[in-house]
C-alpha cells in the first residue's frame, strides 16, 4: 500500500522568495524518495510567486482555519505522516490530526527556532546581550509546546539543537538534525562560474517581509555601506528581495551606489554577477539561504556571526565573519580587491556545500528514522510524557479557541 504524506503549510511554497520555500520543497522530495504520495494543504492565499506543486506530482488542497471541514478532509485522506510547516500550523491543526488520525506520525519542521529569533530581536532593540530571560518569551513557550506535542521535530541548525537540549532540556529523541539538503557541486560546474575579474559590485538578497532582512538592509544603508563606499567610491550595492514596499524603495540612492533592485527572477544570475555578498543580519535564527545561494554561485560573503551560525562547522568560511561595522567594511574591501583571498574563500564555500549539506549524506538516515517511528510509535509516545501533558484537554487552549471561533462564525 502506498504511503501518504500530508504537508500543512503555513504559506504556499515560494522558493524564489525565501529559504523557507526552498526548504519545504526539499523535504517533500525526501518523502517522495521514500515512496510517499504527497498532498500539500494551506489556509494561506497563493501569490504570483507560488510554486506550482503539480509539476512535482504533489496534490494541492486549500483548507480553512477554525473549520471542522478539515476534520473530514484529513480523516478521508488518512495520511501516514503529517508534516507541519512551522509551529503555527501545528497549533491550528495538530489537535485535529491527533483526533482524526491518531496513528499518523506528526512531524514538525521548525524552519528555524522562532523563539531564538525573537529573543535576539528584543535584545537588539534593548541594546542588551541575549540572556535566558530573553529566550523565555511567549513564542519560545508556544514553539516548545508544539515540539513536545509532535513525534519528531526537524531542526535545521546544530546550534539550535544545542540550545533546545542544553537550555530547555528537551529529549534528543524528539529532535532530528536535518539541514538544507543540496545537490553536490562538481568541479565542472565551478569552472564555468564567472571569475573574479568578470564580476562587479556587491549584493545582498532576502525577503523584505522578514524582519531580520529589513533590519539588515537598514544597517547596511546607515552604517556599513558608507564605510565601504569611502574606500570604493565606484562600487555599488545591489539589494534584491521579494515583497518590496515603499519603505524599502525609498532607500534607493544612485549617488550613493545603494540600489534597490527588487524581486530577483533568477538568484543564480544575480549572485554570479556580483563579486561579494553581504549578510549583515543582526538577529535571526536557522540557516541562511542567501549564504547557500552565494556558495552555490561562487560568491564569497561578509557576514555577521548570527548569519554564519550553524553553517560552516569545522570548515573554513566562504568569506569573513565580522560584527563590528568597521571590521565588516574592512573585510568587504579586502574581498573585493584581492583576488587571492577571494578565490580561497570561494573554494571554502564549495567544500562546505559538498561536505555539510550533500543531501545523499542524510537521505538513508532520515528514511530509517521515519521507519523506526512508524514501527515503535506507541512506545515513542509513552516515553514523551510532556507531549501527553500538552495534548491533554486542560492544556489545549488553541483547540477550544478554534472551536469557539467556528461556533461564533456560524
Amino acid at each position: 500500500m502506498t504511503k501518504k504524506l500530508l504537508v500543512i503549510g503555513f504559506v504556499w511554497p515560494e522558493p524564489k522568495s525565501s529559504a523557507a520555500g526552498t526548504r519545504i520543497l526539499q523535504l517533500i522530495l525526501q518523502f517522495q524518495n521514500q515512496g510517499f504520495e504527497v498532498t500539500f494543504s494551506s489556509a494561506a492565499k497563493t501569490s504570483d510567486n507560488t510554486f506550482d506543486l503539480n509539476t512535482i506530482n504533489v496534490e494541492t488542497r486549500p483548507i480553512l482555519l477554525n473549520d471542522s471541514s478539515f476534520d473530514i478532509f484529513v480523516k478521508d485522506l488518512n495520511p501516514d505522516v503529517v508534516l507541519f510547516d512551522r509551529f503555527m500550523s501545528e497549533e491550528q491543526y495538530g489537535w485535529r490530526v491527533a483526533e482524526q488520525c491518531p496513528n499518523a506520525i506528526r512531524v514538525l519542521d521548525t524552519e528555524d527556532f522562532h523563539g531564538l529569533r525573537k529573543a535576539r530581536e528584543v535584545a537588539l532593540k534593548q541594546n542588551e546581550t541575549v540572556s535566558v530571560s530573553h529566550l523565555q518569551n511567549d513564542i519560545t513557550k508556544r514553539e516548545i509546546a508544539s515540539i513536545y506535542r509532535c513525534d519528531l521535530s526537524l531542526i535545521i541548525s546544530e546550534a539550535e539543537i544545542d540550545i533546545l537540549t542544553n537550555q530547555f532540556k528537551i529529549d534528543k529523541n524528539l529532535l532530528y538534525y536535518l539541514p538544507f539538503l543540496l545537490d553536490p557541486i562538481s568541479d565542472l560546474e565551478t569552472k564555468h562560474l564567472p571569475t573574479f575579474e568578470e564580476r562587479h559590485h556587491f549584493v545582498t538578497i532576502g525577503n523584505f517581509l522578514h524582519a531580520p532582512n529589513y533590519d539588515a538592509v537598514l544597517y547596511l544603508k546607515q552604517t556599513i555601506w558608507p564605510l565601504v563606499r569611502q574606500q570604493l567610491p565606484k562600487a555599488e550595492l545591489h539589494i534584491y528581495g521579494s515583497y518590496e514596499s515603499q519603505k524599502i524603495t525609498q532607500l534607493n540612492n544612485s549617488k550613493e551606489g545603494f540600489l534597490i533592485k527588487g524581486f530577483a527572477e533568477d538568484v543564480n544570475e544575480v549572485m554570479q554577477n556580483a563579486k561579494v555578498c553581504f549578510a549583515s543580519l543582526r538577529f535571526g535564527a536557522g540557516l541562511k539561504g542567501k549564504l547557500v545561494d552565494a556558495m552555490q554561485n561562487g560568491t564569497p560573503c561578509v557576514m555577521t556571526h548570527i548569519a554564519a551560525e550553524g553553517m560552516f562547522g569545522d570548515l573554513g568560511e566562504n568569506g569573513f565573519i565580522a560584527d563590528k561595522p568597521e571590521t565588516f567594511a574592512e573585510k568587504a574591501v579586502a574581498l573585493y580587491t584581492k583576488a587571492e583571498i577571494w578565490q580561497e574563500k570561494q573554494q571554502n564555500g564549495f567544500a562546505v556545500l559538498n561536505q555539510r549539506f550533500n543531501k545523499t549524506d542524510f537521505e538513508n538516515a532520515f528514511t530509517s528514522k521515519i521507519i523506526e517511528l512508524s514501527t515503535h510509535l506507541n512506545a515513542h509516545r509513552e516515553n514523551n510524557f510532556m507531549g501527553q501533558l500538552f495534548m491533554h484537554q486542560s492544556m489545549q487552549s488553541s483547540k477550544y479557541m478554534s472551536k469557539w471561533i467556528e461556533a461564533k462564525n456560524k
